[in-house]
């Protein structure tokens, strides 16, 4: 009786268990960018092709690219299973980019102490404050004025209750973020247009989403909810699935009633180790610094050809650091001054210029440097530290390298022709023919022959030195070694 009650009961879990739906938890942590738009697209796909019922998008984000961004909001748009943000737990957001993502969603929830907002492109900037008095527009010439042309009472009332009606406006248009250029309206407006779309799309609350670009106004969950920008606030994903069954949700421009079981499974998504490596590569200073690595080592490997270890590093992490930059959005100005600062640095190692070649190498890389990310996130830009530590290493590498040419320059020569006079060789046969008042022989000197002249006779087997070298002539002497043992009354060396 009791293994049929143990049978039974597991025959129940495991039914349980098949027939239960499945409801994936995808993290979106830190900056949104190419690895994240990568990660959450390919889990969508997943999950459409594994029959999950519900994708929870848990957002704690300050932002991210804008390419990346809209990665994730086309794959949300387009999915055929439901998708919820949530912007939790107690204590993260959903700013700038999350923001459109969360509008985006079939189902917007965030916990209690969460916010989102502040949806202005990063690279028109911040809202400044404008001055309280603008200047008086100009008025035509015969455009009536209220001291030449007297007005009837009722008139000026209208003109008063049109500048009370109007004044909210003039404030409201202080608070927008300026656009002082053409492209900075273009962006500004563009911005604008989409995340109306976003929270139309689902029914949401348009115009304060439109004060998040413009103004870049910010709430937090409460007042999000009041003003119809959530769709409810749950503080767990469990709360979340609860209050998300039997709604309506427009899914893939369809209406279709959310039902899920009375107890489905939450999965929790970790991410695998392709997007791991890819938010690490594609981190704008780990790219830098991989670029660096694999300049250095392919120059290295040039300087010195057959040691192998740094050109087969520096190759593997040049091209890893080029599919990055390919991967974020690169200003190519930038790119060019740092191949040009490389190219002034190693003509400075091959063709020493006295440091001229090497310094402009220098300022033209770390301007490259700070020209190289096309784009004003913080989150995706190269770390002021990391490229003035580079510059410093580079030029007390440049340093180094003049002080030791101009140690070189004052050594004596060791090779060539000009190193003979002064060295030693030994006489093969004696110098005995006399010629124009010298006498003529052969020497043996680093193993070759040579003929020589001197102005006394030497004998076979002795050493002599070398005073100066005409043609292929060596003028030698005797040694000062073998002078000074005659003086001493020792025997001469031979």
């Amino acid at each position: 009786m009791k293994l049929r009650i143990l049978l039974l009961s597991t025959l129940f879990w495991f039914s349980a268990c098949v027939w239960a739906d499945d409801v994936w938890l995808v993290p979106i942590k830190g900056a949104i960018g190419p690895a994240t738009s990568d990660y959450v697209t390919r889990e969508i796909e997943l999950a459409t092709e594994d029959n999950i019922k519900l994708i929870i998008l848990v957002m704690d984000t300050p932002g991210g690219l804008d390419s990346a961004m809209r990665d994730i909001i086309k794959a949300i748009t387009s999915s055929s299973i439901p998708i919820a943000t949530w912007v939790g737990p107690s204590g993260a957001r959903a700013a700038s980019a999350g923001t459109y993502i969360l509008l985006a969603s079939q189902i917007a929830a965030m916990a209690d102490a969460t916010n989102l907002g502040a949806a202005t492109p990063v690279s028109i900037g911040p809202p400044t404050q404008r001055p309280s008095q603008e200047p008086e527009e100009p008025r035509a010439k015969n455009s009536p004025s209220k001291e030449t042309h007297p007005q009837t009472l009722d008139s000026q009332e209208n003109r008063h209750n049109e500048g009370d009606t109007a004044k909210p406006e003039k404030e409201k248009n202080n608070a927008e973020v300026p656009a002082n250029t053409a492209m900075e309206k273009k962006v500004i407006n563009d911005a604008r247009a989409y995340i109306k779309g976003l929270a139309r799309l689902h029914g949401r609350n348009a115009e304060w989403a439109e004060t998040a670009v413009s103004e870049a106004a910010s709430i937090n969950a409460n007042e999000a909810l009041a003003l119809g920008v959530i769709d409810f606030i749950a503080n767990s994903p469990d709360s979340l699935v609860k209050q998300a069954v039997g709604r309506t949700l427009l899914i893939q421009n369809q209406p279709t009633t959310f039902t899920l079981n009375e107890q489905p499974r939450l999965i929790e998504r970790a991410p695998d180790w392709r997007a791991q490596i890819l938010a690490t590569i594609t981190n704008p200073n780990v790219a830098y610094i991989l670029m660096l690595i694999g300049i250095y080592g392919l120059i290295l490997e040039f300087y010195n050809p057959g040691i192998g270890l740094p050109g087969v590093l520096g190759g593997i992490c040049l091209l890893v650091a080029m599919y990055s930059f390919q991967m974020l959005p690169v200003n190519y100005a930038g790119f060019a001054l740092i191949l040009l600062g490389v190219a002034l640095m190693v003509a400075e190692a091959f063709n020493p210029s006295f440091g001229i070649l090497g310094l402009g190498g220098i300022v033209a890389f770390v301007l490259g440097s700070l020209f190289l990310m096309d784009n004003a996130e913080p989150n995706f830009q190269i770390a002021l530290p990391l490229i003035f530590g580079f510059a410093i290493f580079s030029a007390l590498i440049i340093f180094l390298m003049l002080t030791m040419l101009l140690r070189i320059r004052r050594k004596q020569v060791t090779t060539g022709i000009d190193a003979f006079p002064g060295k030693q060789a030994v006489v093969l046969e004696g110098f005995v023919d006399e010629q124009a008042g010298f006498l003529h022989g052969t020497v043996l000197l680093d193993g070759a022959r040579w003929d020589a002249t001197s102005d006394s006779p030497h004998k076979q087997g002795e050493k002599v030195t070398i005073t100066q070298i005409k043609g292929l002539t060596l003028n030698v002497t005797k040694t000062e070694r073998t002078k000074a043992a005659r003086t001493k009354g020792l025997p001469a060396q031979k």
